[in-house]
């Protein structure tokens, strides 16, 4: 039912674009700046090599992503958010302040 959706439903189509555990903490620090993949790297330093690779490229591949490339030794690749994931940048403002208020109200109930 699920793939049904993609593409018609606003929330699948989201989720499924977004169901990578580090989409999230990636976009957000692209949305900062434009950044190469150990900078990125540094950033999320829990996040292996290869599993940061497998996310930039499923980000790169749905247009959320630039990757560019430039031809010189060494090799220089450098990511940026797409317009597309600029646009992204008011849902990330909004997770930021959602997740504060959260925070919140777990330390008001003492669940930290």
């Amino acid at each position: 039912m699920e793939k049904d959706l993609f593409g018609i439903c606003p929330y699948v189509t989201s989720q499924k674009l977004l169901t990578g555990k580090w989409t999230l903490l990636i976009m957000y620090n692209l949305s900062l700046r434009t950044m190469r993949f150990n900078e990125l790297q540094r950033e999320l330093p829990n996040l292996t090599q290869a599993t940061l690779s497998k996310q930039l490229h499923m980000l790169e591949e749905n247009g959320l992503l630039i990757r560019t490339s430039y031809n010189q030794i060494p090799p220089k690749v450098e990511y940026s958010l797409s317009s597309l994931g600029q646009h992204f940048k008011p849902v990330l403002d909004a997770i930021k302040v959602w997740g504060n208020e959260y925070i919140d109200f777990l330390k008001k109930s003492k669940k930290v």
